[in-house]
């Protein structure tokens, strides 16, 4: 390796202290000088590694001096704040082994080498159940870059077939408005003139996004976004994202299930008491598509009383799946 100018001595100074030091692992003047000589062929003196260090003080670095060493005190980022974004791109299944593999890697080089070496004791990244996708992240600068310009994008959409690969089911040409982050999936949420209505499009099943040359179509000319995006409405009225319009529903539920309405829908429900002890009324807004799915999930310890039509969809279904199960 080549030896570097000692005008480098700063800036090498700052990395071994961001690399090596915390307040259990500290370095003496001397060992500074030793791994500037060793790493970076850079040769100067006890004293000179003193006054670079007191520069370092001068801009405000947070170094802490003892008669042991010096270490780095403050750093962007807490360690436990790492490992909770670490933990975050683990189990988020709409980024890719590779991208989850290079994004921990950024991610641990805000820490010094303790850190690191426990990088190994979490999980493999290929354990999870990751996105074959690799386009995501261009997909993600596409849709921004159309918004920013007014643009409508196009792309193809997917779903996985018996094979367990994505093939492509149609072509679609979206007024894209917002990137939503739901149930641990990407959404674009986006108006299609050819449906009519909002949709929301799975980040890992979109594939060939371009930017259209149409104009996107202004949100507040769609009916129900007259006042822009109601995020409430995102997220919880629409649990699985279906794009119906949401109503008001009037569920019975046993107590012990209301953990899981508010986990779902949030806290913007009136949960109201009925003559039975165990059992409460709550009222709710959600997509009547969300709420069918949901309710099948909880058919014991719940009953769907309003709207009607809903109640008869519901009962509908479960009807044609008792067929199915007494044949």
């Amino acid at each position: 390796m080549a030896n570097e100018t000692k005008k480098l001595a700063l800036l090498r100074i700052l990395e071994i202290l961001q690399d090596r030091t915390d307040s259990e692992h500290l370095l003496t003047h001397t060992e500074i000088a030793d791994i500037l000589l060793s790493k970076y062929g850079i040769e100067i003196e006890r004293k000179a590694v003193g006054r670079n260090i007191s520069l370092l003080l001068e801009a405000d670095y947070d170094i802490i001096t003892t008669k042991r060493g010096v270490y780095l005190n403050e750093r962007k980022y807490e360690p436990s704040e790492i490992r909770l974004l670490i933990d975050g791109v683990l189990s988020s299944q709409h980024v890719g082994v590779i991208h989850s593999k290079d994004l921990i890697e950024k991610l641990a080089s805000e820490e010094n080498i303790y850190f690191k070496k426990n990088i190994k004791h979490i999980h493999s990244v290929c354990d999870f159940n990751k996105t074959e996708n690799p386009t995501i992240f261009y997909s993600i600068d596409t849709i921004h870059e159309a918004i920013d310009l007014g643009k409508m994008v196009e792309y193809d959409y997917n779903k996985y077939g018996a094979d367990k690969k994505l093939h492509k089911t149609s072509f679609q040409r979206i007024s894209p408005y917002q990137l939503i982050l739901h149930n641990q999936r990407y959404y674009l949420m986006g108006y299609s003139s050819y449906w009519g209505h909002m949709v929301y499009h799975r980040l890992d099943r979109i594939t060939n996004m371009v930017v259209s040359d149409r104009p996107l179509v202004p949100i507040k000319e769609i009916k129900g976004f007259e006042n822009g995006i109601n995020y409430k409405n995102l997220t919880t009225a629409m649990p699985y994202m279906f794009s119906d319009t949401p109503e008001t529903i009037e569920i019975l539920a046993k107590e012990f299930i209301i953990d899981q309405v508010i986990d779902w829908f949030g806290k913007d429900i009136k949960i109201i008491k009925t003559e039975n002890e165990e059992i409460y009324k709550i009222i709710l807004k959600s997509s009547p598509t969300a709420m069918l799915f949901w309710a099948m999930q909880y058919t014991d310890e719940c009953e769907v009383i309003k709207p009607i039509t809903l109640r008869e969809k519901i009962k509908e279904t479960i009807n044609k799946a008792k067929e199915k199960y007494e044949k």
